[in-house]
């Protein structure tokens, strides 16, 4: 049993891609061919926003974004600590300060209470995170950054296509960014992301950054990274895009199946969506206190769970200049200590759900 199934997927749009990658082929623009404009004007108009400009990775996006908001050595930016390494990593390689302030229990993502206490005369930007499928309370969020003028990141690495107040992620604030890694919702076969925005100017300079700072040949106004799509990702992106909505679809049901199966008793804690967000259900994950134990007793039986950020980033050693110790982001330390997630895909099979449910009631009830 696969951890997420891409060949089902692959199978289901075979004759799509093998079509998309052949025309690359013949036309041989491999750099910004006309595939990369054609996937940017379809995913900006899926968004919602004025502005999509892809790059060469989520991590890149990230980047980008940063320096088209100036961020320098010296400033801060606000993240979390329960998430991948890249989104503080980016922080800390322009020579900012990545400043962490602890994640809500229910949803995982940051949460807007503690926000306002992270504020300082250094801040310049706060990066949110959608974790596992759904957006952070970017309305509230929005509202305490509106009133210090700060700009809003949203990292949607993990929720692209997931909605908040019935608005999509990758337009509620400032800049959205997200990541097409080939386990993502919507993932290419590689590395590749994309930069959403309304704002004109900020849109112009990704697509400089992207191009080593080069507003047109021979002229470079600005530094910027080698950050560009691959023409192939962006054609294999098209018809995944084209079935993206069936597949979140699909996701949803595989995590209601779920739900029914494991929501009685209280050794499994269910994942729980805020009632003003969807999920694109990128993992699902259950918090347990017998976390290493259950991913034994699954791998015993064929079943793949994974432990994300098991070690949250404020503990890690890259960032122990930071000065922060175990305690000072309680919750975030305990998602990290009992959450696993569980073998999520639009192609899931019901038997499959009920082999893997049965196998965790066997060792937590």
């Amino acid at each position: 049993m696969p951890f997420i199934d891409l060949a089902a997927q692959q199978k289901r749009i075979k004759p799509q891609i093998d079509e998309a990658i052949q025309r690359v082929l013949q036309h041989g623009s491999y750099v910004l061919g006309p595939e990369v404009a054609e996937v940017e004007q379809k995913l900006a108009s899926y968004v919602g926003v004025k502005h999509c400009v892809t790059v060469s990775s989520g991590t890149d996006s990230l980047l980008i974004a940063m320096m088209a908001l100036g961020i320098q050595p010296g400033d801060e930016v606000i993240t979390v600590p329960f998430t991948w390494i890249s989104t503080a990593e980016t922080i800390a390689l322009l020579g900012a300060k990545p400043v962490f302030v602890d994640v809500d229990d229910a949803t995982f993502n940051l949460d807007p209470s503690k926000l306002e206490a992270a504020i300082n005369s250094r801040t310049k930007a706060i990066m949110p995170v959608g974790i596992f499928g759904q957006t952070a309370n970017m309305q509230a969020i929005n509202s305490i950054a509106d009133q210090y003028g700060l700009p809003v990141i949203e990292d949607a690495a993990q929720c692209f296509g997931a909605t908040h107040h019935g608005v999509k992620s990758c337009s509620l604030s400032t800049i959205g960014s997200t990541s097409f890694f080939p386990s993502k919702p919507l993932g290419c076969y590689g590395d590749g992301g994309a930069l959403f925005t309304s704002d004109d100017e900020l849109a112009e300079k990704f697509r400089y950054i992207r191009v080593h700072g080069q507003e047109r040949k021979h002229y470079h106004p600005m530094l910027g990274v080698n950050g560009r799509m691959d023409t192939l990702q962006a054609a294999i992106l098209m018809p995944k895009l084209e079935i993206f909505d069936d597949e979140i679809t699909l996701r949803q049901q595989v995590a209601d199946t779920y739900g029914q199966l494991l929501s009685e008793g209280d050794s499994v804690r269910c994942p729980q969506v805020a009632e003003y967000n969807t999920s694109v259900w990128a993992q699902y994950t259950i918090r347990t206190q017998d976390r290493d134990g259950l991913c034994m007793e699954l791998g015993e039986n064929g079943i793949p769970s994974v432990s994300y950020y098991a070690v949250p980033l404020h503990l890690q050693p890259v960032f122990s200049d930071l000065g922060y110790s175990a305690g000072d982001f309680p919750v975030a330390e305990a998602i990290a200590n009992d959450t696993l997630s569980l073998p999520m895909s639009p192609y899931l099979a019901k038997s499959d759900i009920d082999r893997i449910a049965s196998v965790i009631r066997g060792v937590l009830v």
